[in-house]
């Protein structure tokens, strides 16, 4: 579904910064059905890593496949379900209106947006929000307005970042409990999250980034067995503190 292939990204010096590898040489691949979990300290590459994968940049060097084709083709887009860290909604549009320009851009036809639409916003608690300008919404309804979005199309593939965001504990809870109906439909998700916890519960692998380089690839368990640890966050903390010393 997924396969980064020595993926190389160098942002070029700016007036006030210098220049800066953001990831060196990545190899890793996600199969159909998996969920990876993309971890890492800030500047680590996951924010690359994304991007990349979205087409929003193109790597220097080495190549990426997504669901068999390049992520430049707009046919694929069309598969792919892509939950931002932020979005920044237009204010005056309601979430119908965003589903609707949606489900246009991935050729939908009207009766699949509407059904798809009611569907998600009332899985997500937002039905009855449904025409409320967006500006209007907490920053909570705002990202279970971006998964209502992201979903819409049903996806193959899902793309989660920072899908926690701005959710208070019973927001939470509830999105768990969606991600984890998704992996059980054999969904491939790929997440990024910085809430470990979380991490540890939804992910089949992990993929540790650490300056641009990855520095552990396998599953939660076997990291904390690797690092003489009795939990996964408390083996990725020592890791990411070892190889920070080293730097």
């Amino acid at each position: 579904m997924i396969t980064f292939n020595t993926a190389s990204k160098t942002y070029a010096k700016e007036l006030t910064t210098a220049a800066h590898t953001a990831l060196a040489a990545i190899s890793f691949s996600v199969s159909r059905g998996e969920t990876l979990g993309l971890i890492g300290a800030n500047g680590a590459g996951k924010s690359t890593a994304i991007k990349l994968l979205m087409d929003f940049i193109r790597p220097d060097t080495g190549s990426i496949s997504i669901l068999g084709s390049s992520p430049k083709n707009p046919e694929i887009r069309r598969r792919i379900g892509y939950l931002p860290e932020t979005a920044n909604f237009p204010s005056n549009l309601t979430v119908l209106d965003m589903l609707r320009f949606t489900g246009q851009a991935c050729n939908m036809v009207r009766q699949e947006i509407c059904l798809a639409s009611e569907k998600w916003l009332r899985r997500l608690g937002l039905w009855e929000a449904r025409k409320r300008p967006l500006r209007n919404y907490s920053k909570g309804m705002q990202q279970r307005a971006n998964f209502a979005i992201a979903l819409l199309n049903e996806p193959e593939l899902l793309i989660l970042d920072e899908p926690m965001s701005g959710l208070d504990p019973i927001g939470r809870a509830d999105i768990l409990a969606l991600i984890t109906e998704l992996k059980g439909e054999g969904r491939t998700i790929l997440f990024c999250s910085h809430i470990l916890e979380d991490v540890d519960r939804l992910v089949d692998r992990v993929l540790v980034l650490h300056q641009g380089q990855k520095i552990f690839e396998g599953q939660p368990h076997l990291l904390a067995e690797q690092q003489g640890c009795p939990t996964f966050v408390e083996g990725y903390l020592h890791l990411v503190q070892q190889v920070t010393k080293n730097d």
